[in-house]
């Protein structure tokens, strides 16, 4: 139903104006009574043996979703309804900021793919916060933090320590977003001894609190076999508790879409089914390379459940999805569940 009749209608509008407004009515349909049960019995599937324990937390399932759909925290308890193991918010940034000019967000249908140069558009820190607070409890939350564009290069480590210390005691893990390629001085976030400077920072934080939450990084998925050396020599060095593998690609090789309309769109990061090899590579490359030594979420280009199976059978232990539950519609994730469970 959802690709036959509610995506074609929806694929007729701006996807950032249809994008909020699928929010607001997944908003209104929930305050309907009975609307949250229906939902878990269609798209829920609950298995003890679904069950992952990574970086010291209890997954009910390993199918979460990524970073860039719920932004700042509106969704979330609703979103749950539909099957995930895990949803991660963000990017968060201390202040609210408006992004990059609109037109800004682009889907290229015959590839099944979006190209979007946001820029971090977010409500701010507070924001986030006071939507948290109302967290019923019924999955994990990873908080994806990043920087102000506006913020000075000596003041990026501060950016993320203000995001990473008020959203502790409201999410379960973090990451952080260092290979958004929609951000400026990308350069300096992309340097192993900045990161080396960051992690460290970040680290220190981490115990100040009670509890310490999982610190993973974000990678892009068009590092050379050398630049994910570094990574797999950083996460080591560091004691980095996972990598998330992959971000969106700068790259536009082997696209359906014309030259014209790649040219007429712009910049931007692309996500979706083109990236499914690229990301599978990194994520095989990783934990072959390491020895499965830590944990790696794997994300991109998963639009069927074989291709969720390709990413954990390469070697990661959870895997998210958005472009994909964009394209395929809420029965994606139940899917993957059922395709993990006949592989049990």
């Amino acid at each position: 139903m959802y690709k036959s009749l509610i995506r074609p209608i929806f694929f007729q509008f701006d996807p950032e104006k249809i994008h909020h407004f699928t929010f607001n009515l997944v908003k209104l349909i929930h305050k309907v009574p009975g609307v949250a049960a229906i939902n878990r019995s269609i798209f829920s599937v609950e298995d003890s043996k679904l069950e992952r324990e990574v970086f010291g937390l209890k997954f009910k399932n390993p199918v979460g979703l990524a970073a860039g759909f719920d932004k700042n925290a509106v969704l979330y308890n609703e979103l749950a309804n539909y099957g995930f193991g895990f949803i991660e918010i963000g990017t968060v940034t201390p202040r609210a900021q408006e992004g990059n000019p609109k037109k800004r967000l682009f889907r290229l249908q015959d590839d099944k793919g979006i190209i979007n140069r946001m820029g971090f558009n977010n409500e701010g820190l507070e924001a986030a916060i006071k939507q948290l607070k109302k967290n019923k409890g019924k999955l994990i939350i990873g908080g994806n933090i990043g920087k102000n564009t506006d913020t000075k290069p000596e003041d990026y480590t501060a950016d993320y320590l203000t995001c990473f210390n008020a959203l502790h005691p409201y999410v379960d893990y973090f990451v952080l977003n260092v290979s958004c390629p929609n951000v400026s001085s990308h350069a300096k976030l992309n340097d192993k001894d900045y990161l080396i400077e960051l992690i460290a920072a970040v680290q220190k934080a981490n115990k100040n609190f009670d509890i310490q939450r999982p610190i993973l990084l974000k990678i892009a998925p068009d590092l050379n076999e050398g630049q994910l050396d570094e990574i797999t020599e950083l996460v080591k060095e560091t004691n980095l508790d996972g990598v998330i593998a992959s971000n969106t690609s700068t790259a536009r090789g082997g696209l359906k879409a014309s030259d014209e309309r790649l040219a007429e769109i712009g910049n931007g990061g692309l996500s979706g089914k083109p990236l499914t090899a690229a990301s599978t590579r990194v994520i095989k490359y990783l934990a072959d390379k390491s020895n499965n030594s830590f944990p790696i979420i794997g994300v991109g280009g998963i639009h069927s459940a074989e291709d969720a199976l390709e990413k954990l059978n390469a070697g990661a232990t959870l895997v998210q999805v958005y472009t994909g539950f964009i394209y395929e519609g809420p029965k994606l994730v139940a899917n993957i569940n059922k395709a993990i469970l006949k592989q049990a």
